[in-house]
């Protein structure tokens, strides 16, 4: 049988690719340094594994979990952002449980918007954002992110047409894979504009506990108003390296949730109890390995952006998640680029196009190996005289 148009329309897996060439570059023996992924390389805490393992002994986890997830994961989340970010939240009716917050992205154009219509996305950004605009056969405007606004959006470039038409805004910061934050004045902006064009905005707040030189990345909530017009989307993977557990969960606009729970009622039965279970651990226990783990990232960053230095290889250390966004050499495309860097090398890293035509001219690179490895990649890169 054929595939079904909405099928063929959808963009190819970026992330499948680059898995796929680094594989085979192993494959044929070769040691690759893997800096182009963005799965955490630290275990999952191992209070939080214990929780697991208990839940999955207990008879009651082995049954159905209730459709729109336990109470007492619900509960945890809202109870983790008072405490986290002092923002209130409603469990019963503005938490939405997701197998991860990848499927809740997805999701979002399909139960809030017709096919036809018009959302915004950020130019570079998560490549996966488009698989919602496919599946759901909506439009999509691109908002420039750069480095002289400090790769936010500049909501005064985007034309009043635009605006007017468009329904639904994405945003992600600390972003992927520029490695910008967000100020709580830029989303007190976003606030502003999307009230007065009535668009829905969406916060993927993925690497939201990961900040450095003592910044706390910003809750898009914490701002007045947040909650009459968006969603915040915040996964476990990074924060607890719980990336194979696929667990997460968005909160805010009640209409929104509802939205979401709607669409899993009909797809899912929830996930695993014994995760969700695991999952309220995480967010409700000591937190210190958390602390431990942000210190660990900063530490890579400091050694990627002092080895570069190094090797003439200069550029802006990010402000948070695990990537840092860094600049191609004059007369390399940024496949060129990681295609040289990956073949002659040893080094793999994701080429910025990746992630729009905005990424042109830049490399995603993950914080996700060891500080030698990293002094190492760079001393590889260093001898194809590139800078």
């Amino acid at each position: 049988m054929e595939f079904s148009n909405r099928l063929q329309q959808l963009p190819t897996q970026f992330f499948a690719k680059l898995t796929k060439d680094v594989r085979q570059a192993v494959a044929e023996g070769r040691d690759v340094i893997n800096l182009g992924q963005g799965n955490p390389d630290q275990p999952t805490p191992p209070h939080i594994v214990k929780a697991l393992q208990d839940a999955a002994a207990d008879p009651q986890s082995h049954k159905y979990s209730p459709f729109r997830g336990t109470d007492e994961l619900k509960e945890t989340a809202a109870a983790f952002y008072k405490r986290e970010y002092d923002v209130d939240i409603d469990p019963a009716t503005e938490v939405a449980v997701l197998f991860g917050t990848k499927i809740g992205l997805v999701e979002l154009p399909l139960c809030l918007m017709n096919e036809g219509e018009l959302m915004l996305l950020p130019d570079p950004g998560y490549p996966d954002y488009l698989s919602g605009t496919a599946l759901a056969g909506v439009q999509y405007e691109t908002m420039p992110l750069t480095g002289e606004n400090n790769f936010l959006p500049d909501y005064s470039t985007v034309p009043e047409s635009i605006s007017d038409q468009a329904k639904l805004l994405y945003l992600n910061y600390p972003n992927n894979p520029t490695g910008a934050t967000a100020t709580q004045s830029f989303f007190n902006d976003t606030v502003a504009y999307a009230k007065k064009h009535d668009i829905g905005v969406v916060h993927d707040f993925a690497y939201g506990a990961i900040g450095f030189d003592g910044i706390k990345p910003p809750s898009f909530l914490q701002s007045e108003g947040a909650k009459d017009i968006g969603v915040e989307l915040y996964t476990l993977s990074k924060t607890y390296n719980m990336a194979g557990w696929r667990v997460g969960f968005a909160v805010g606009n009640a209409q929104f949730i509802e939205a979401l729970n709607l669409i899993q009622d009909h797809l899912f039965v929830s996930l695993f109890p014994a995760v969700q279970h695991a999952a309220a651990a995480a967010l409700s226990g000591s937190q210190e390995p958390v602390d431990e783990l942000v210190a660990l990232y900063d530490r890579r960053r400091k050694t990627l952006v002092r080895e570069g230095a190094r090797i003439g290889w200069n550029f802006d250390a990010p402000k948070g998640s695990f990537f840092a966004w860094l600049p191609v050499p004059e007369g390399l495309t940024s496949v060129q680029f990681a295609d040289r860097l990956l073949k002659e090398a040893d080094v793999a890293v994701a080429a910025g196009s990746g992630f729009g035509t905005g990424g042109e001219g830049y490399v995603r690179v993950g914080l996700l190996v060891d500080e030698d490895r990293i002094a190492e990649a760079m001393q590889r890169i260093a001898k194809l005289d590139l800078f």
